[in-house]
């Protein structure tokens, strides 16, 4: 005899997912992974500003990574669902 599975709150899990999901909107998972990265040495820092300027980017010794072009910060606000 197999025993239902209940989920988080006890309940048993319905069968009919399909109904459950009806007229979901669909998920897309999107590859968020950059085409390529590259480290970048600089001799002095002068020159590290001389590259800052060329990318019209600020970089400073603490700076770890940048995009380019800048990228825009994503909102999550745009995929609230009420």
């Amino acid at each position: 005899m197999t025993e239902k599975q209940n989920n988080l709150f006890n309940k048993p899990i319905s069968e009919d997912w399909e109904r459950e999901w009806l007229n979901m909107p669909e998920f897309i998972n999107e590859n968020k992974k950059p085409f390529k990265q590259i480290l970048i040495n600089f001799k002095s820092k002068e020159d590290m500003i001389i590259f800052s300027n060329l990318v019209n980017q600020k970089i400073t010794v603490l700076t770890k990574s940048i995009n380019f072009p800048i990228k825009e910060d994503e909102t999550i606000s745009k995929y609230l669902y009420l």
